[in-house]
């Protein structure tokens, strides 16, 4: 899904750099990739999952479920690693295709939390 009104918003207002396309998510799936938002952190959090029960989870404790954000692929071509940062209070997860990132930030003391979801190949 691109979002370039949002993007846009984001490099002009807030000043994020721009690095690119990170993977490519089929128009439609059976598996949804659910997009949550943390307001109450300096900055806001968003937050992506495949599962129910932790987006579930995260609407109970204050996040916002804003819904499905795209598809994972079901042929599960491209994995898209998740990691977790403990002493960040926003942007703490990272997501990514590279596995060498995904080791390097591990190595750095991010939690690994395995593949989240699958972009196309």
């Amino acid at each position: 899904m691109s979002c370039p009104n949002e993007r846009a918003t984001l490099l002009r207002n807030i000043g994020w750099t721009y690095e690119g396309v990170g993977w490519t998510a089929p128009a439609v799936s059976g598996t949804p990739v659910y997009r949550l938002y943390n307001k109450y952190v300096p900055g806001g959090d968003h937050h992506y999952t495949t599962s129910k029960k932790e987006r579930d989870a995260c609407v109970a404790v204050g996040w916002i479920d804003e819904g499905v954000g795209w598809y994972s692929d079901d042929a599960k071509g491209t994995p898209l690693y998740r990691q977790y940062n403990l002493y960040a209070t926003t942007g703490t997860h990272n997501y990514t295709t590279d596995k060498d990132e995904n080791d390097y930030l591990v190595s750095l003391g991010w939690k690994p939390e395995g593949i989240s979801w699958y972009g196309v190949k």
